[in-house]
């Protein structure tokens, strides 16, 4: 349903505004999440059920139910030219009383108003719409919720008249359609247009035009595509570009730009301000940005008794949200402007302006996590919608760390002793099932932080998590009666262990049940995502067609195997702009640079290193494979040549450490600065002309050969018969040719890749690199 409604008269194409003209439909839900919530933001509560969670606790209060009752009962009817339509959860006593069924956590009297006021509207439409609809004068409304833990109901029920309810309903029904025919509009003109939107330079960059007709076919036709495009030729304009013009003609409701870095987020931003320029923008943009950046009072707790921005948030929402939709651009900064301007909470005012907006910008677990916001809007509402991904080579690891999860024992047993008195018994029990698992599995022997003992469980420990689950209801139960106890341990406790317990319940030939043991009492237990296909292929599934773009996608194949992305996925790669005779490429065939060689490999590829920056000086990277061999050999120039100026990426660095870090590359400059291969520096890294000339690579990038890398490529074996390849040359062959790309940024860059390891001559691994380089072996 386009824009959270649709039209039986095809509201996106009428020619009048009147409310003759359209006729709309609504669900019950939408409708009543737009005009019944009253009061504070209030977050006091205890997370919500899963949906899993809460599918059966309603099939459990249906179950206790007598003959007669009915349960998912459609009702609908047309009132202020608004189809209103729902299915009402239970209905019984010969139809004289209505349920809404409900499933939480903790004291019931703990819910916050705004909660309580959204059930009551729900329910006292269905009794609106099913009295309408049988006939009858009065009838009985019943919330019925269940608490999960000890499977009590609570019921609240009122005796309501039929006209009361109608009229309710025609007010919510009116305040609504106003806000539906204004969407209508506003669909209109957009889609008009981006009938007319036109390239916003006068010619396309080379490949770029190849790149824009790609992903114009692939969503004009519904399908997949993995586009492989060389740096440089302006893949975010022309991915962007060709989706926005295919929106009025495939009927999308919304495009999303998902991104792995805050600075994809910025050019993408760039890019759509060139494309829709103000100050009369006719597309609706939103960034949305992780709520710990968005947070203006982050010392305060987020309810109304705290944050002024969270009181009367619901009350002041919909004059904030006319003034959202009315300013359109909704970037960090616009959208922050726009909900101080009306005193709510700008990350909660982004969440429902997510509602509401053409395009949305943002990190790609907004759509991909289990929990994604967009993901859940695109599906309740039955949205049309296109995905772009940028540096899409990233998303495989990026997915596995959404469906994984991990328990510490240390900061449980610490929490232990800190925790209320009616969390130590519970806390005991997981305690004690950890250290049964513990006795199991290595005994005596603890390991230490140096070599850490690690263990793939055969199935996972059905009695610590059974523990896990009494404790989450424990803690659950402990907030919902003292929500002012908001410790950061008790809540990382509560959430963590959730995660882990829900990735149990989904547990499979996917994941891996692993524990390690860093020394006596510092053990972790981990649900560890191998195979993220699994959980992403439905996501795959329900947007209309899904552009996934890098520099390093290649070989398809392994994209779509981990990724679960659909058979017929259309491959794409556009040919480099850039010529062999820009980067000289040399492969040091006479060096190793493998474990068991990096000792003796160090002094020529000391010479390699200065010799290349004498006979051409300037600013160079060098990558390495981990900050150990990063310090070795840096270590190890400094005290061979102490001219060559140099520094170094360090461990957790600071967003304003990086910049300084990339700020260095001046034009004019030199020295030769290491990396981590893979790391921050290693790819979205943009330092033209003579900002950057030249980069050393070290190994070729594979994981370390440890036990669990091994138990990953035995399952990818299992799975894919690749597990050599998909564990361990193809990302790690990616991660060398994103550090190299950062060398060449543009048609007049010249600079030399220099590979410092002998495996780079072998056939097989210069197959995979890009064609356009040409290797010389030294």
């Amino acid at each position: 349903m386009a824009e959270g409604f649709s039209s039986s008269d095809d509201a996106e194409t009428a020619t009048s505004d009147t409310a003759e003209s359209v006729s709309l439909r609504v669900g019950v839900r939408e409708l009543c999440e737009f005009t019944g919530r009253r009061g504070d933001l209030d977050h006091r509560f205890t997370p919500a059920p899963s949906s899993r969670e809460g599918i059966e606790g309603h099939a459990r209060v249906v179950a206790r139910r007598g003959e007669g009752y009915r349960s998912e009962v459609m009702v609908v009817a047309t009132l202020e030219g608004l189809k209103v339509q729902g299915r009402i959860d239970g209905v019984a006593e010969n139809g004289g009383r209505l349920e809404e069924i409900k499933t939480h956590r903790g004291r019931l009297e703990r819910m916050a108003d705004n909660q309580r006021a959204l059930h009551w509207a729900q329910v006292r439409a269905y009794g609106a719409l099913w009295c309408h609809q049988q006939g009858r004068e009065r009838i009985t409304l019943a919330l019925v919720y269940l608490d999960l833990v000890s499977g009590r109901e609570t019921c609240l029920s009122v005796e309501a008249e039929a006209a009361t309810l109608w009229q309710e309903l025609e007010s919510a029904c009116r305040a609504y359609r106003a806000w539906a025919l204004a969407e209508a509009s506003h669909r209109r003109r957009r889609d008009e247009a981006l009938d007319r939107l036109t390239f916003p330079y006068p010619a396309f960059r080379p490949g770029q035009r190849e790149m824009a007709e790609t992903t114009y076919k692939a969503v004009a036709t519904g399908r997949d595509l993995l586009i492989e495009a060389p740096t440089g030729i302006g893949k975010t304009l022309g991915s962007l570009f060709p989706l926005l013009k295919a929106m009025p003609r495939q009927a999308l409701d919304r495009a999303a730009f998902l991104t792995m870095k805050t600075t994809g987020r910025q050019l993408a931003l760039a890019a759509l301000a060139q494309l829709d320029p103000g100050p009369q923008r006719k597309l609706r943009t939103l960034e949305l940005i992780a709520r710990d950046k968005a947070c203006e009072h982050p010392q305060l707790a987020c309810h109304g008794d705290s944050c002024p921005l969270a009181e009367g948030f619901y009350d002041r929402l919909p004059e904030a949200r006319q003034a959202a939709v009315e300013q359109g651009w909704l970037d960090r900064d616009g959208l922050r402007q726009v909900a101080l301007e009306h005193r709510v909470c700008p990350y909660y005012l982004g969440q429902e302006m997510a509602r509401w907006c053409d395009l949305v910008v943002g990190d790609v677990n907004h759509y991909f996590d289990s929990s994604a916001l967009l993901h859940g809007l695109a599906q309740a509402r039955q949205w049309r919608l296109g995905v772009l991904v940028d540096e899409a080579h990233n998303l495989i690891e990026r997915a596995r760390g959404m469906y994984s999860a991990s328990l510490d024992q240390r900061r449980l047993a610490r929490l232990q002793k800190e925790a209320p008195g009616a969390l130590r018994q519970p806390l005991a029990r997981v305690i004690k099932q950890w250290q049964a698992l513990v006795r199991q599995h290595g005994g005596e022997d603890p390991g230490s932080r140096e070599a850490p003992r690690w263990f793939a469980l055969d199935a996972l420990p059905a009695e610590l998590i059974g523990s896990l689950q009494g404790l989450c209801g424990a803690i659950g139960d402990h907030l919902g009666e003292h929500p002012e106890d908001t410790q950061p341990a008790l809540t990382d406790c509560l959430f963590e262990a959730l995660a882990f317990v829900r990735l149990a319940e989904r547990f499979g030939d996917h994941s891996l049940c692993e524990l390690t043991r860093h020394g006596r009492g510092r053990a972790r237990l981990a649900i560890v995502n191998q195979v993220p296909a699994d959980f992403l292929r439905p996501r795959f599934a329900a947007a209309h067609a899904s552009v996934l773009f890098s520099a390093t996608l290649a070989p398809p194949r392994y994209q779509i195997d981990l990724l679960g992305l659909a058979e017929d996925t259309v491959w794409s790669e556009v040919a480099s702009p850039f010529v062999a005779e820009q980067l000289e490429v040399r492969v040091c065939a006479q060096l190793s640079t493998r474990y068991r060689d990096r000792k003796r490999s160090l002094p020529g590829i000391l010479d390699v290193m200065s010799e290349q920056y004498r006979r051409r000086p300037g600013h160079y990277l060098a990558f390495f494979s981990s900050f150990a061999y990063l310090e070795q050999v840096r270590e190890a120039l400094a005290e061979a040549h102490p001219d060559i100026p140099q520094r170094a990426q360090r461990r957790a660095m600071s967003e304003a450490e990086r910049e300084a870090f990339l700020e260095d590359f001046v034009p004019g400059g030199e020295g030769i600065a290491f990396a981590v291969l893979g790391g921050a520096f290693a790819e979205g890294v943009d330092l033209p002309g003579e900002r950057l000339i030249g980069a050393f690579v070290a190994t070729l990038g594979l994981p370390p050969s440890d036990a669990r890398q091994e138990a990953l490529k035995t399952r990818l074996e299992q799975r894919f018969g690749r597990g050599d390849d998909y564990a361990y040359r193809i990302p790690g062959l990616i991660k060398v040719v994103q550090a190299a790309g950062r060398v060449i940024r543009g048609p007049q860059d010249t600079g030399t890749l220099v590979l410092l390891d002998d495996r780079f001559a072998r056939p097989e691994v210069q197959a995979r690199l890009p064609r356009w380089w040409e290797t010389a072996r030294r």
